[in-house]
């Protein structure tokens, strides 16, 4: 994300001195997921965040493919996923492939044992229920209800929920999550007509340093592997830090819908874009205000993508039966479109109160185990009068 932030006590010059007040260097860290040629933040520690005591015996993530290859419409009740006490555990892949994977998680208790890092993907969690803290290096950021909060691949955070009750949709994404192209200006602004603009966008508040020595375990996922790391001092001692690449959150609520008078397509809804997929969002709007709209969707077929959408709230008038934390799959090539009777039903209608995210990928997904077990069957033949 391109814009540029300040928080804390920083130097004056980069890669200078900076000491603290008894003379102490702080220890000076580029943090960036593209080497040396994209967006990065230098933040400045007590200590060297290089101090490793010790390495645990890796444990793999890897998710268990149930089926290569499958060519028929998927659905699946996401809130049968069953809660765990542990953030990482409670975290099931749900569809995957190369660019990106999709989970879903209900943990009950807060991430603070440990700290993790994902150094594998950026992360984007959609909060569906819970609130809390994302606490990271950079500060703490708040979140509740429609937040997506995105973590860009090497952030060390941990997660602290208010309650018990949480549900998340989540996407690790392979390369790094971004504002559209479309939605910006040669320099990087967000442009007038972006269904948001930087006012929307919530970034951390730095908070005191922890300067505390002792054993502190980052758990850290490699290539679906997940490494126990343990250092000498908290990874949380930073005094201060600038740059262009730090977490952030943005509310489901604050996207601004694009209308028209007659249907629009579903690019109107893009949020947020990586190499090979999309991630939309479906919040509530005015219909289509042409005398003879009609306000479903037309059937269609997504000749080059994936379709997943994973319903949030609301009443959908283009398909029947949805549940809370539903999470359908359109593969490329098969049309799909509104259940019967949903065309007429529509006709007259003036708005929708529907929301919902939608991930389109380039690269067919793979379904796993874990999807399996909470697969409504029969889904492809819903669209039988």
């Amino acid at each position: 994300m391109p814009h540029y932030i300040r928080s804390g006590s920083i130097p004056a010059k980069r890669h200078t001195q900076f000491r603290s007040s008894n003379g102490n260097l702080y220890s000076e860290q580029l943090f960036s997921t593209e080497g040396f040629s994209s967006d990065y933040s230098l933040l400045y520690h007590i200590h060297p965040p290089t101090e490793i005591l010790l390495t645990d015996f890796p444990v793999s993530l890897l998710p268990r493919i149930a089926e290569e290859k499958m060519f028929t419409h998927r659905s699946f009740e996401g809130f049968h996923i069953l809660p765990e006490k542990d953030y990482l555990n409670s975290r099931k892949p749900i569809l995957v492939n190369r660019d990106c994977q999709i989970s879903l998680a209900s943990p009950t208790r807060s991430l603070s044992e440990y700290f993790y890092k994902n150094a594998d993907a950026d992360e984007l969690v959609f909060v569906h229920e819970g609130s809390g803290k994302l606490i990271t290096q950079y500060g703490i950021l708040p979140f509740g209800y429609g937040d997506y909060l995105i973590i860009p691949r090497g952030t060390t955070y941990q997660m602290d929920f208010e309650n018990e009750k949480n549900r998340l949709f989540i996407v690790e994404s392979f390369s790094p999550i971004r504002y559209p192209k479309k939605y910006l200006s040669k320099n990087g602004q967000l442009l007038e007509h972006a269904p948001y603009c930087e006012r929307d966008i919530r970034t951390p508040v730095i908070q005191d340093p922890v300067d505390e020595s002792g054993d502190f375990l980052i758990r850290i996922k490699k290539q679906g592997m997940l490494y126990g790391m343990h250092y000498a001092h908290h990874p949380f001692d930073v005094v201060g830090w600038d740059g262009c690449c730090y977490p952030l959150s943005f509310s489901i609520h604050h996207f601004e819908p694009i209308t028209g008078r007659v249907h629009q397509p579903p690019p109107v809804h893009l949020t947020f874009e990586a190499n090979n997929f999309v991630v939309c969002s479906f919040v509530p709007r005015l219909f289509d205000y042409h005398p003879l709209a009609i306000p479903a969707p037309y059937n269609h077929s997504n000749i080059d993508s994936d379709e997943v959408l994973y319903y949030v709230d609301g009443d959908f008038m283009s398909r029947k039966h949805v549940t809370r934390g539903m999470m359908t799959l359109h593969p490329p090539g098969i049309p799909h479109g509104p259940h019967p009777g949903a065309v007429e039903k529509s006709i007259g209608a003036r708005e929708t109160n529907e929301l919902a995210v939608m991930v389109d990928t380039f690269h067919p997904l793979q379904i796993t185990t874990e999807a399996l077990a909470i697969e409504n069957p029969g889904y492809s033949r819903s669209w039988i009068e």
